[in-house]
């Protein structure tokens, strides 16, 4: 092997030797020295200093005693950890004056806390849900969400799962069809997890241990608010629950069969809005579907009602009485 080798082409991390690097060193503990050419295999053995040249015969070297080694690799470990402890009572000092001003002042702005931008969101809802203790609640609107989207959600979720946190989470029944969310679903689906889904959800909504929840506070979900309140958050929990009551195991199948008047569960869930005046796209985005599909519902509740127009249709809709139906 070359002997012109340079330093650095033999690299590994200062806390393993490589195999060779290992063989070696246990030789030369055990013999008292080892030939330098054989180390040439291994040059990580003087980088890190576990052997030194022999003072009588520099064609030899000799191993440095392992507690003396383990010395000099503490040592800049063991003051870096002194100089951050001293930096950590630098900030607690600076501090310290604050403190008791801020236990006496609280608010309810102390409890609503502002997050812009998707970095400082995301940043925020990991460091909840790796508190999380007991049980995550989320509403999850509308099936156009990426698959980045749905891995990201699933990598928050895996950690919670595996150390026994309870997970719920709401989807609109369009994520029945989504092929995305149910492999997300079948990936959890061990019993650790329940999901339902629902005709309708308005926002997105996220709350850990029922003690702190996120909401969006703009529409391109680039700022989002984080609510610590104790009111406010029972109120979002019972929200959640008023939902979940009403939601669709997943595992229940399809909520989309036809009823006995030929309609199915999401015609229903667009004659009610269509009845309150919403246009297509409200509607759409309400129910978590794209424009063309949910004009596609619509077509096909004219057509078993017997509309020839919108205006008809919603004449029609009023006077069937399907929207007094149990669905």
């Amino acid at each position: 092997m070359s002997t012109n080798r340079t330093k650095g082409a033999h690299p590994h991390p200062i806390t393993e030797l490589c195999k060779e690097g290992s063989r070696l060193y246990t030789t030369a503990l055990r013999a008292g020295r080892v030939s330098r050419a054989d180390t040439e295999a291994a040059p990580c053995l003087l980088e890190l200093a576990l052997l030194h040249p022999d003072p009588d015969d520099p064609t030899w070297l000799r191993p440095v005693p392992p507690a003396v080694a383990l010395a000099q690799r503490l040592h800049p470990i063991e003051r870096e950890i002194t100089e951050h402890r001293r930096l950590s009572v630098q900030l607690a000092d600076a501090f310290e004056p604050f403190m008791a001003l801020g236990m006496q002042t609280t608010t309810t702005s102390d409890s609503i806390t502002v997050l812009e931008g998707g970095e400082r969101i995301n940043a925020a809802l990991n460091l909840a849900t790796a508190q999380c203790q007991t049980e995550l609640l989320t509403v999850q609107p509308s099936d156009r969400v990426s698959e980045r989207s749905l891995l990201r959600s699933l990598e928050r979720d895996k950690p919670l799962i595996e150390r026994g946190v309870k997970v719920r989470s709401l989807y609109q029944h369009t994520a029945r069809y989504n092929p995305e969310k149910l492999s997300y679903v079948a990936r959890l689906s061990d019993g650790k997890v329940e999901y339902r889904t629902i005709d309708e959800l308005v926002e997105r909504l996220i709350i850990c241990d029922e003690t702190v929840a996120f909401i969006p506070a703009r529409d391109d979900h680039q700022v989002a608010l984080e609510l610590r309140h104790p009111g406010l958050v029972r109120y979002l929990v019972k929200v959640f629950e008023y939902l979940w009551d009403r939601a669709v195991p997943m595992s229940a199948g399809t909520p989309y069969g036809a009823a006995t008047d030929g309609i199915t569960e999401i015609q229903h869930s667009i004659a009610k809005l269509l009845v309150e005046g919403h246009v297509d796209e409200a509607i759409a985005r309400r129910l978590g579907m794209n424009v063309r599909t949910c004009r596609a519902h619509i077509a096909k509740l004219a057509s078993a009602l017997g509309s020839g127009s919108r205006a008809q249709l919603g004449y029609l809709i009023a006077q069937s009485g399907i929207l007094e139906q149990e669905h």
